[in-house]
């Protein structure tokens, strides 16, 4: 399994003078293997629209499309998989909509919700929040390196943390017995996306050998 993942946002892309599509095929480009499509303010139609476009994108480098949130969406464009956050539709329900050949990821935030989940039909586990981000201003539930660590010790899943990463911690994070990063600023926000993720994917690559 590919470990750094790519979630993408528009305004973050935008405000460093990137298109989202550039900001994919740039990191599809320097070894990014997964995408989840994270678009929360667009309509139905402006998001099958992108989604068509990033989803040619991800097809040419062989790399899986996850949709955040919208089923719909991800059916229609018939993409690998959905991501969904604890306040989106069941998991249960998106495995009985999607079909068992999809991928489904979930978001997890503490030991409880992960006790939740026993035994249930996921694919991974997004983990949540590891250090404080620009959108997200509320450090009493950051877990850190110690709370992302007690989870990864109690699932057998893939599990990709995600929170304020870069190339700066990512090796820290790995040494939890975390899967994989995700990250969304550093790569989507960086003057060069390529360069970003071709250093955080080196950066996995010498972890790995260690």
């Amino acid at each position: 399994m590919n470990r750094l993942y790519l979630v993408t946002d528009s305004d973050v892309a935008r405000k460093a003078g990137h298109t989202l599509p550039f900001v994919v095929e740039e990191a599809c480009r320097a070894g990014v293997r997964w995408v989840q499509l994270r678009e929360k303010e667009l309509s139905t139609r402006a998001f099958l629209e992108l989604g068509a476009e990033i989803k040619q994108i991800t097809q040419a480098y062989g790399a899986n499309l996850i949709i955040n949130d919208r089923v719909d969406v991800a059916l229609a464009l018939d993409a690998d998989g959905v991501h969904v956050g604890q306040g989106d539709m069941p998991y249960s329900m998106v495995r009985t909509l999607i079909g068992p050949d999809k991928i489904i990821g979930l978001s997890i935030n503490n030991l409880a919700e992960l006790q939740a989940i026993a035994g249930a039909q996921l694919d991974y586990l997004g983990i949540a929040t590891i250090f404080p981000t620009g959108t997200k201003q509320d450090t009493s539930s950051l877990l850190g390196l110690d709370g992302l660590q007690q989870l990864c010790r109690q699932t057998s899943l893939p599990t990709f943390a995600i929170g304020g990463i870069n190339a700066q911690n990512i090796q820290q994070v790995m040494q939890t017995g975390v899967t994989g990063a995700a990250v969304v600023s550093a790569i989507c926000g960086h003057p060069s996306p390529y360069e970003a993720s071709r250093e955080m994917i080196e950066l996995l690559n010498d972890r790995m050998i260690e």
